[in-house]
């Protein structure tokens, strides 16, 4: 039995840090009718190599709307964790994910193809958003250039 309804979104890391990549490394996230904001950010910072994920973030879009934790303050915040991507978005629409407003790490995101079957994709039907392609390098979340001990 088919499962359709899933779509394809592109995600480019534009900046971050200071840092403006050129070429922009990203990733083409599959992404499910049940998915929810939450679902994908989590997707994103996952995809991107992202280990501290207690910063605020948001998505953005060009009409004004907004999904995500801007300020862990604000009463008015949209509950995004009840927010099905699928219902905000359709093909060709592009809008723009923030993580960290410190980093102000930058993502462009683009809804390639809808109304596709995750079986004949990935093979599965998989719970969260998934990566099914990326592609450039991935800076460290703090701008770290070494990793192990220090000698």
């Amino acid at each position: 039995m088919a499962v359709r309804g899933w779509f394809t979104v592109r995600v480019d890391l534009v900046s971050g840090a200071g840092l403006h990549f050129a070429p922009q490394p990203g990733r083409i996230f599959l992404v499910g009718p049940s998915h929810t904001f939450l679902d994908l950010a989590t997707a994103i910072d996952l995809g991107f190599a992202r280990w501290d994920l207690s910063h605020l973030h948001e998505f953005r879009f060009p009409d004004g709307r907004c999904f995500g934790i801007p300020d862990e303050e604000d009463p008015d915040v949209v509950d995004y964790d009840a927010v099905r991507v699928a219902s905000q978005v359709k093909r060709g629409d592009r809008f723009t994910y923030i993580f960290d407003f410190g980093a102000n790490w930058e993502h462009h995101c683009q809804v390639l193809a809808s109304n596709l079957d995750p079986l004949e994709v990935l093979g599965h039907v998989p719970q969260q958003p998934t990566p099914i392609w990326g592609w450039g390098w991935i800076p460290d979340q703090y701008g770290r250039r070494s990793y192990g001990a220090e000698a």
